[in-house]
């Protein structure tokens, strides 16, 4: 019998894995092609080998259908989308908008999206020294999704954080007070 030493208690995945942290999406992995060398393998309930792709039979007379695409319902978009305020941040990795649908979050190739009911808190933040503008967005139930944006200069906080107060008066105060009323 084997008798580890240490801890018998696993790693939390959760805190490796960024796909356990809701509205947390990765980039799309691409299909790897077969090998060409690889031999082909024969299905045990139709007999043929999957060296060249199957196709149902009826279909092999008719045009292959192309992939239609699915709409998302536009009644999850506010009315007031259409001239309501945007604020709009980016540098050359990471970027936040806040606009009537929510806030999305993007760094390097990962990014997240929040509605405005999912949104307890939004905390900015300028240093005292240095041009990062971090924007923090807090979840009800105590999870916080940081970004930092380097501004050209540190000028661009002041106007950044006047820009994002108009939008959370227009689309975080009126989700609130929907909520309530």
């Amino acid at each position: 019998m084997e008798q580890r030493i240490g801890t018998s208690s696993q790693p939390l995945d959760a805190g490796l894995n960024p796909a356990h942290i809701p509205g947390l999406t990765g980039p799309e992995k691409a299909a790897e092609p077969e090998p060409e060398d690889a031999a082909p393998v024969e299905d045990e309930v139709t007999g043929r080998t999957s060296a060249a792709p199957v196709e149902p039979e009826e279909a092999t007379a008719e045009e292959p259908e192309e992939p239609q695409e699915v709409e998302e319902p536009a009644a999850e978009e506010p009315k007031e989308a259409v001239g309501g305020p945007v604020f709009e941040a980016a540098d050359r990795r990471a970027r936040i908008v806040a606009d009537a649908r929510g806030v999305r979050l993007s760094l390097d190739e990962e990014s997240c999206e929040f509605r405005w009911d999912e949104i307890g808190a939004i905390e900015t933040e300028s240093p005292r020294f240095g041009k990062r503008f971090t924007v923090t967005v807090h979840t009800p139930d105590r999870r916080w999704y940081p970004i930092e944006i380097e501004a050209k200069s540190r000028s661009q906080h002041k106007e950044w954080d006047e820009r994002l107060d108009a939008v959370l008066d227009a689309y975080f105060e009126a989700d609130a007070e929907a909520d309530a009323g």
